[in-house]
């Protein structure tokens, strides 16, 4: 794992470090609040574990603030030798996801560590489904459906819908779709587009009264609500 670890605490700090990286783990460290911010926003940890009382303007529940604004969701394991109990719930409620008062058993800490991460990587499931109103595909079986009703579609057809669902609501050029549904580096200077997406109007479109699939005049196409 890459972990960061923000402590202001030489003695701690390197205790901390020794034991991680003794145990095969990547240990960035940084001794205050500002530096560590830097680092946990500018690069990607699996885990950081960051002191809640730091110098120079920036203290832990700040930090972790910070981060959890700007949607990063890395996680946070707190130390702090405040232990009275409103002290954990603020640490908690900041948005850290597990709180050590210290002192600490380093086994103790290197458990939490690796329970943190294994939970949040088992919360890390891959997309099967996209759904776009009514319109539902299925990326494990390929199978389509609108307002519940199957639609059978060619296997081309379906990369086309696919490749349009991920870009919902934003303008997918003709070299977009020859790059990412045909694999061509370059216009054949075909219909080849026309036609495909002419079938698949006919399939989740026509049937159903309320048009998927626009076409977005000299840009390309477009699929929305």
């Amino acid at each position: 794992m890459r972990i960061l670890v923000i402590e202001d605490d030489l003695t701690v700090r390197n205790f901390i470090a020794k034991g991680l990286s003794e145990a095969g783990h990547l240990v960035e460290q940084a001794d205050n609040g500002k530096d560590g911010l830097a680092l946990a926003i500018n690069e990607k940890f699996d885990i950081v574990i960051l002191d809640r009382l730091l110098p120079h303007g920036v203290d832990g529940l700040h930090l972790i603030k910070t981060l959890r604004g700007q949607g990063n969701l890395t996680p946070v394991l707190m130390l702090s030798a405040l232990a009275e109990v409103e002290d954990k719930v603020a640490g908690l409620k900041a948005g850290a996801d597990d709180y050590v008062t210290k002192p600490f058993s380093f086994a103790e800490l290197e458990a939490r560590v690796e329970a943190l991460v294994r939970r949040s990587r088992n919360e890390i499931q891959p997309q099967t489904r996209l759904t776009v109103g009514d319109l539902e595909i299925d990326l494990l079986s390929r199978g389509v459906k609108r307002a519940g009703q199957r639609v059978d579609l060619q296997p081309r057809e379906f990369r086309l819908l696919e490749f349009l669902m991920r870009h919902t609501g934003q303008v997918v050029t003709r070299t977009m779709l020859l790059e990412g549904v045909w694999d061509y580096h370059f216009d054949p200077q075909t219909n080849v587009i026309d036609v495909h997406v002419s079938r698949l109007r006919q399939k989740i479109d026509k049937p159903f009264g309320r048009p998927l699939v626009h076409t977005v005049r000299n840009a390309g196409y477009m699929l929305q609500e």
